[in-house]
């Protein structure tokens, strides 16, 4: 029996370059344009963070990868655990999931604000302005995810490309001056080798490429999702990693760490020094639009994952109800009320304080969830459910190790501080958990009686 697609199948679903859309743009958003301010302090030491952050990415690909091949449902990061070690750990890791997912989307528009302010001075004098406007991105993606997946892709792919031209642009900028040979343009100040800096520069540079798992969250939503997620999930890792290498460290050779780490929009500044304003402005403008973007594939991430939950009759059923176009529309406005305070809370410091402040704890949050998934691939591949057999089965017992042993390196790195603040969240959603249980074995009780 053919049991390909069918053509009404496809109609409202996300293909293979949506997917792809949404893993390169919910991993390349606003955080790569502010986050070399954050790695300032670590000079050189972040570059080793970088390759250490990329290489950790792709093993994790991998193993999602092959996670959702042998289990393309909805909801990713909730599915694996829940089939690897039962309905509680799958449930605390889709609630820490959800969690990180709407603080960090609070991230992504401050960041987004931040290089839109580069455009528009008064944002930087205007008081209550930024996070006015943040809020305002945030409602606005919102109710473009509630119209339907195809207008939420759609947008996706166009803001992909867009946010991928001003990273090439450095990206060549800093080859031609390598190729060039001009070492007078380096001005990074040398530091030594030190572990526990490569470690913490790993940590911040994970946010970065946080979102590689994002196609397994809406399989429902796509089409032949055993083929579709994982090419997409690997393939736009890969992509994401390789730009983000070469542009941050670009970056982070060509200005003094002192300079960069009191800037706003750092990628602009290169641009400035050798291109002049009016390219800085326009990179700016870019920066935002990339900003927007992973803004608006978080957000439909941020309404799936609650909607599985509830549908599972392990969330309140208030989140499971789709709006008129079919897409979870109580999941994305509860959740972006949630986001609102956040965002309004935290405009009383500097942007790079509070961007780096809730990186942190999200970042935090999603490793717990990585290491999970890949104990599970473990487990799973163990028993023999991932359908993979000799060789395959080898290298992805090896892969899900290492991808496991990154993770928990990573969480070191991270800091004890943004360790207990993950584990707090986690703790609060152990009485929603209970309070749903008891829900559900007070209706059994009825039924029987």
């Amino acid at each position: 029996m053919n049991n390909a697609p069918g053509k009404t199948d496809k109609i409202g679903k996300m293909g293979f370059w949506m997917c792809l859309a949404l893993v390169v743009g919910n991993i390349i958003g606003s955080g790569v344009f502010l986050l070399p301010a954050s790695l300032a302090p670590y000079g050189l030491n972040s570059v080793f963070g970088w390759l250490m952050t990329a290489a950790g990415a792709l093993l994790l690909a991998y193993v999602f990868s092959r996670l959702a091949r042998a289990f393309p449902q909805a909801g990713g990061p909730y599915v694996y655990p829940r089939v690897a070690f039962g309905e509680l750990t799958g449930f605390l890791m889709a609630w820490g999931y959800w969690i990180s997912c709407w603080v960090g989307n609070a991230a992504i528009a401050i960041g987004a604000v931040a290089s839109l302010a580069e455009l528009i001075p008064a944002l930087k004098t205007t008081v209550g302005a930024p996070a006015l406007t943040a809020c305002a991105l945030i409602w606005l993606l919102t109710l473009l995810n509630w119209r339907g997946v195809r207008y939420a892709g759609a947008f996706q792919i166009v803001t992909t490309v867009l946010k991928l031209l001003p990273l090439t642009a450095v990206i060549i900028l800093g080859c031609t001056l390598f190729i060039a040979q001009d070492t007078s343009v380096i001005r990074v100040e040398p530091q030594p080798f030190a572990f526990p800096a490569v470690a913490a520069a790993a940590a911040l540079t994970l946010w970065a490429l946080l979102g590689l798992e994002s196609a397994t969250v809406p399989s429902d939503d796509v089409i032949d999702p055993q083929r579709t997620i994982p090419r997409a999930t690997l393939i736009g890792t890969l992509i994401a990693a390789v730009i983000y290498v070469l542009a941050s460290t670009t970056v982070i050779l060509l200005i003094p760490g002192s300079e960069l780490a009191e800037s706003n929009a750092p990628f602009a500044d290169v641009v400035r020094i050798f291109w002049g304003d009016r390219a800085a402005s326009t990179l700016a403008l870019f920066a935002f639009i990339s900003g927007i973007g992973a803004l608006n594939g978080w957000i439909l991430v941020q309404g799936e994952m609650p909607r599985v939950l509830a549908r599972e009759g392990i969330f309140p059923e208030v989140f499971a109800r789709d709006s008129k176009h079919g897409t979870p529309g109580h999941a994305l406005f509860i959740t972006s009320a949630l986001i609102t305070p956040v965002v309004l809370m935290n405009y009383s410091n500097s942007m790079v304080r509070i961007f780096t402040f809730i990186i942190l704890i999200a970042t935090a949050a999603f490793l717990v969830v990585y290491l999970l998934c890949s104990l599970a691939a473990l487990k799973l591949a163990w028993r023999g459910e991932m359908g993979v057999k000799g060789g395959k089965l080898v290298t992805l017992l090896i892969v899900s190790s290492l991808a496991a042993i990154y993770s928990l390196w990573t969480l070191y790195g991270a800091g004890a501080e943004a360790f207990w603040w993950c584990m707090a969240l986690l703790a609060a959603g152990l009485p929603v958990y209970g309070w749903m249980k008891r829900g559900k074995q007070l209706i059994v009780e009825r039924v029987d009686s």
